[in-house]
């Protein structure tokens, strides 16, 4: 089983990349879940979203301590949670900065940066980074093909948003899949 968490804040929409990571991978075969939890619900406070694959059904429904996988959508978290908690050792960090992964002093073998603000900037005029940060971590873990995540993407979006907000949203996850470096990494403070 692969579980992956997702820290954010709320607003950012980490509870959508991980239903679209989640119908990704069922869009392949596999068998996965997805679910939040949320502080207070209000755009700004920290947001947890956990989603969990396997190639067998889950019967597990609790949040995930033990993650191989944590993606950051927001830098500022980092001073608040302790995102590396329960990190499994060959697991690795993903984090929305424009810093070098080696300056963020994180308890973990393996950390990547992206500038995910600037891309979601650039292409949405706000720090929306949910399909950003898809985009990257994707490309790192070839957990699923771009393909399904673009295909998930547009049945969670279909109805919901104008066509122009979808196609946006997909050349947004090709975009930061195109530039995640996967040679770059850090190894912080473990």
């Amino acid at each position: 089983m692969i579980e992956v968490r997702l820290h954010g804040r709320a607003g950012q929409g980490m509870v959508t990349a991980s239903e679209i990571l989640a119908k990704a991978v069922n869009l392949e075969g596999r068998h996965s879940q997805a679910f939040p939890v949320f502080g207070s619900e209000k755009r700004g406070p920290p947001v947890v979203a956990f989603c969990r694959i396997d190639d067998k059904p889950i019967i597990i429904h609790e949040e995930i301590t033990e993650p191989d996988f944590v993606v950051v959508a927001d830098h500022s978290v980092l001073k608040s949670v302790d995102v590396c908690m329960g990190l499994k050792p060959k697991g690795f960090v993903l984090v929305n900065t424009p810093k070098p992964a080696n300056e963020l002093l994180l308890n973990a073998k393996q950390v990547y940066t992206i500038d995910g603000t600037e891309i979601a900037i650039r292409n949405f005029n706000k720090p929306i980074v949910n399909t950003v940060m898809l985009g990257a971590f994707v490309k790192l873990t070839k957990i699923a093909k771009l393909e399904s995540v673009l295909t998930a993407l547009e049945d969670k979006f279909k109805g919901k948003f104008p066509e122009q907000v979808i196609e946006a949203n997909k050349n947004t996850i090709k975009e930061s899949f195109e530039k995640m470096q996967v040679k770059k990494v850090a190894h912080s403070i473990v």
